[in-house]
């Protein structure tokens, strides 16, 4: 016994017509016929009284359909709810702390307005973490600053990543060229937590250097850090990603570009995943808001 052939039961059943339940499952006549047939075998019983028409269910075929109608019905429906969920996600997506509040909101604005049904999962970590979660199925895709190359992930760079000094305005730092990092380490610093990708290079090239340096206040937020750096507190070290037009009223930037690298961030996926049809449009809009056409760049 075979769906196929209970399906096509099921609907000469409701229709009392073979032909007609073969025109409602776009299937020929004879098909049906044969699928009507191979029940009757299998059971050792006629399901339909065929010499009055409209045929009627026999006591064997009212038997029948109460128990597969429900069974056939909840199976399309298991199809029908099957796709709807692969339409809704959800999308679980990771990424370090600063890109999540400045080039992954973008994003998120842009992916709503075209899938509003989709249910986004985002979560902040360090880099270090992000890669671990797609490495370990936590998430479908990881946001990170810096290439990455593993045997388990793979690495697509959409936008640079280019590090910043932050000041505040006329502070001694904007008068005078920027050759070496040393410079920055003789102010008071206001850096994101340890482990965050652009900290650790800066503190990495602190150590290679042998500069000794004080950080005098760690936080969460980019945009937190702007504002205590405006007070005076002291000078700052992120992504120009971070910067709007509207910092500049209140703080002295100066690219690093010539002192740390400029890398590329990008998506992690885990290699070999396939990833929902959600999980692929939101790639598509991660391209289109973030990749080189979106800024003009080569």
């Amino acid at each position: 016994m075979e769906l196929r052939e209970l399906r096509t039961f099921n609907a000469v059943a409701k229709l009392r017509s073979i032909s007609k339940g073969a025109e409602a499952l776009g299937i020929g006549q004879p098909t049906a016929t044969t699928h009507i047939k191979k029940l009757e075998q299998e059971m050792g019983r006629l399901l339909f009284d065929r010499v009055k028409r409209p045929i009627q269910l026999t006591l064997a075929g009212t038997s029948l359909a109460r128990l597969a109608t429900p069974l056939v019905e909840e199976i399309d429906a298991l199809a029908a709810r099957t796709s709807l969920a692969e339409e809704e996600g959800p999308v679980s997506v990771a990424s370090t702390y600063d890109i999540i509040p400045h080039a992954l909101l973008e994003v998120v604005k842009s992916f709503r307005s075209l899938y509003p049904h989709v249910h986004l999962r985002i979560r902040s970590e360090t880099r270090q973490e992000v890669l671990k979660m797609v490495e370990e199925g936590e998430v479908d895709i990881g946001m990170v600053p810096g290439p990455e190359r593993s045997a388990d992930l793979d690495f697509q760079g959409i936008f640079g990543y280019e590090r910043v000094l932050i000041t505040p305005l006329a502070h001694p730092l904007l008068n005078v060229p920027l050759s070496s990092i040393d410079q920055i380490a003789e102010w008071p610093l206001i850096l994101m937590r340890p482990r965050t990708s652009t900290r650790t290079m800066l503190e990495q090239e602190f150590r290679r250097r042998g500069a000794r340096y004080e950080v005098v206040m760690e936080l969460d937020s980019m945009e937190i850090i702007k504002h205590y750096v405006a007070l005076g507190i002291g000078v700052s070290v992120g992504p120009r990603l971070a910067i709007h037009q509207e910092d500049y009223k209140e703080l002295g930037i100066v690219s690093l570009a010539n002192l740390l690298p400029v890398e590329q961030a990008g998506i992690v996926t885990l290699r070999g995943k396939t990833l929902s049809g959600p999980a692929r449009n939101f790639t598509s809009v991660l391209w289109d808001v973030l990749g080189p056409a979106s800024s003009g760049q080569a």
